[in-house]
């Protein structure tokens, strides 16, 4: 396994300086969802804004290669759509699940989101 520090040469400094930039603006949906996932709280780790490959993810567990993706409203426009799509195809290939929700989803069905990421996190660990 290759140290922290080659892990992080070959995340681009213009990427890695994004996903840094990112955590500070985070919208209500992704603060709440962090208070969720952080400290363990599910029993593993999570990171928000981690950069992987060519893209930053909202928050992503490595143990369990799981990324969750918290999505505006330009993501469910036929162009965000489509890249959303190609971006879970590739992270997909590389051995990543990806569970997305919208900002609505977070803020008006909190716990059933809750619920979802739950699921998640402990699919086929029980």
């Amino acid at each position: 396994m290759s140290s922290p520090d080659q892990r992080l040469r070959r995340i681009p400094p213009r990427l890695r300086t994004l996903a840094r930039a990112m955590r500070g603006g985070q919208s209500d949906a992704e603060t709440k969802i962090w208070w969720l996932v952080r400290n363990r709280n599910l029993g593993v780790k999570f990171r928000r804004q981690h950069p992987v490959e060519r893209f930053v993810l909202d928050f992503y567990c490595p143990e369990l290669r799981l990324a969750i993706e918290v999505d505006g409203r330009q993501h469910l426009e036929a162009e965000g759509l489509a890249r959303d799509a190609a971006r879970a195809d590739a992270l997909g290939k590389r051995g990543i699940r990806v569970v997305r929700f919208t900002n609505t989803e977070v803020l008006q069905e909190y716990e059933a989101v809750a619920e979802a990421i739950w699921q998640a996190c402990h699919r086929g660990r029980e």
